[in-house]
């Protein structure tokens, strides 16, 4: 029932659902030939059958799977760490992904069993986190804990006690930072439901949790950095650290499972904010579209009129805070994981080898799934696939400078969705980086223009996404991709200026202009043939939006 007040009214639009939908519809829950007992399940006689069959099936259907476009060799259950000793306790599953056309991978993947009525309330609830049925008479499932919230809580308990939880090969073990006081209740918890690579947890407002879904060994880069930035460089534009639960194994690095956070309150991320001014920048626009027909290269203070003085304050206000987390991150010298180093031949070499590597592999990725990208989007693919050679030249460039600038640890995944506004300011997400890209490789200090050309690329993201909104007519959207291309290229400048004005004379910017560009053309480059390999593992309609970007930077180069 909807409730309206006078001249109220709502929209509704209808769209075709996401590859993610289609597919937890089309596939159907197994029903598994066992007691509904966690502890005896992989010894019951159905491992082969969850290994072969029902986790994979379950875990494509996730959004948090990376790899929906390699081939799968198999999946194995490695270890089962038993989350408390009360009888029918969640498990931490951790699971072995190996794959025909790439390196194997781990997954987490808590389970706990479920009947009667709790059963029927998540089946109801939260259907995509069913794993399996079982053919009892009461109804119990199998399915992923992280939507139980007594599993939820013994989480924060790990942490807030210290406690440590015993595994077949090693042991979860949780830990608190001292700034976080006495916690005498548990607050009340919810699954934050957004598209997510990791899986998150709101408690009361007042803490944030985040599972990791993908494991590597070693300490994973988002609770280095946010440690770092919250309890020596004191950077308050950032979640402070609350504490983290890490499974340990002998003569092994610790693998972070969970990192816990302040909760932060905000109005929106950047990126909900800005799509929702680029959708009125586009109102304003299609207003005076007679008169706009034919204007082909807008004077600066009609496209200043048309997009209004707010956002490119806000766009001001992000670089600023920007140039200060880096600025902050090269602030200490006695930290051999913070310290600022020389990017030298090497290292630029390096970057070169990592960024032929990435172009190399994407490009096949996209030869291969050009059946996956929208027919009538195939021709411009193509003609992208066609560029690179040159894209290579332009990257090998970097190989003929030599910069006086330093590298420093960065925030390596850095885009709108990656900040939230709280109204007056701006905090900083995730520091996990790209997580398509091994953890050794996130953890490496970098040229700080590498976040720099990522909010770029955001940038023409939003500006793209906007117009792909239900509410836009279709025989509106070319009219608008050149103001869209206008838009994009006027934020991604006022941006730049404003980075490079907070960052005067910092040693990890390039103090040569022709150095400066090159080094940013070469990144902004490189996070879009990123952008091909992510969108075909997750958003393939979406690809058309890296493949502009380079059509674009190649052409504005």
């Amino acid at each position: 029932v909807l409730t309206l007040g006078p001249h109220s009214h709502y929209w509704f639009t209808v769209q075709p659902q996401s590859e993610r939908r289609r597919a937890e519809k089309k596939r159907v829950v197994p029903t598994l030939n066992a007691r509904p007992e966690l502890q005896s399940l992989l010894d019951d006689g159905e491992r082969a059958r969850i290994e072969g069959e029902v986790l994979p099936e379950y875990i494509a259907t996730c959004r948090w799977f990376g790899a929906k476009a390699r081939t799968l060799r198999q999946m194995r259950v490695l270890e089962r760490s038993t989350i408390s000793s009360e009888p029918n306790a969640a498990q931490f599953w951790v699971v072995e992904t190996s794959y025909l056309d790439g390196p194997t991978e781990n997954y987490s993947l808590p389970v706990k069993i479920a009947s009667g009525d709790n059963a029927r309330a998540i089946t109801q609830s939260a259907p995509h986190a069913v794993i399996a049925r079982f053919g009892d008479e009461d109804g119990s499932i199998l399915f992923d804990a992280v939507w139980d919230p007594d599993f939820r809580e013994k989480l924060f308990r790990l942490m807030l006690d210290r406690q440590h939880a015993s595994g077949r090969n090693g042991n979860l073990v949780g830990a608190l930072s001292p700034r976080i006081g006495p916690v005498a209740v548990v607050p009340p918890s919810n699954v934050l439901r957004g598209e997510q690579s990791n899986s998150s947890m709101l408690f009361a407002d007042k803490f944030f949790l985040k599972l990791y879904r993908k494991l590597e060994d070693g300490v994973n880069p988002d609770v280095e950095v946010t440690r770092f930035l919250t309890e020596r460089a004191q950077f308050k534009n950032v979640p402070s650290f609350g504490g983290a639960i890490e499974y340990r194994r002998d003569k092994l690095q610790p693998t972070v499972i969970c990192l816990l956070q302040d909760a932060i309150t905000s109005e929106a991320d950047a990126w909900t904010m800005t799509l929702d001014h680029v959708g009125r920048y586009y109102e304003r626009v299609l207003a005076r579209k007679a008169e706009l027909q034919n204007e082909t290269a807008p004077a600066g203070p009609l496209v200043e009129e048309l997009v209004g003085g707010v956002y490119a304050e806000k766009a001001k206000l992000l670089a600023q805070r920007t140039g200060e987390l880096h600025l902050a991150l090269a602030s200490v010298k006695d930290d051999p994981l913070f310290a600022p180093e020389p990017f030298n031949a090497m290292a630029q070499r390096s970057v070169y080898q990592s960024m032929r590597a990435l172009l190399r592999r994407n490009f096949d990725s996209l030869t291969k799934n050009l059946k996956d990208v929208p027919e009538h989007l195939r021709d411009e693919a193509k003609e992208v696939l066609d560029t690179e050679k040159e894209i290579l030249a332009r990257e090998k460039r970097l190989l003929d400078r030599k910069t006086n600038a330093v590298k420093i640890r960065i925030h390596g995944d850095y885009h709108l969705g990656q900040v939230l506004s709280t109204g007056k300011d701006f905090v900083i997400l995730d520091f996990e980086g790209e997580p398509a890209r091994p953890m050794s490789e996130r953890k490496l200090k970098r040229s700080a223009l590498r976040d720099v050309a990522g909010m770029m690329r955001s940038f023409q993201y939003a500006a793209y996404s906007a117009l792909w909104q239900p509410a836009m007519r279709t025989e509106d959207v070319p009219f608008l991709e050149r103001w869209a291309d206008t838009w994009y290229r006027l934020m991604s400048g006022v941006f730049l200026q404003n980075y490079l004005q907070t960052t005067s004379g910092a040693i990890f910017v390039p103090k040569n202009f022709d150095d400066f560009q090159i080094l940013l053309e070469a990144y902004l480059l490189d996070k879009a043939v990123y952008e091909i390999g992510y969108e075909l593992n997750n958003r393939p309609d979406w690809v058309i939006i890296p493949i502009r970007g380079i059509k674009h930077i190649l052409k504005s180069a």
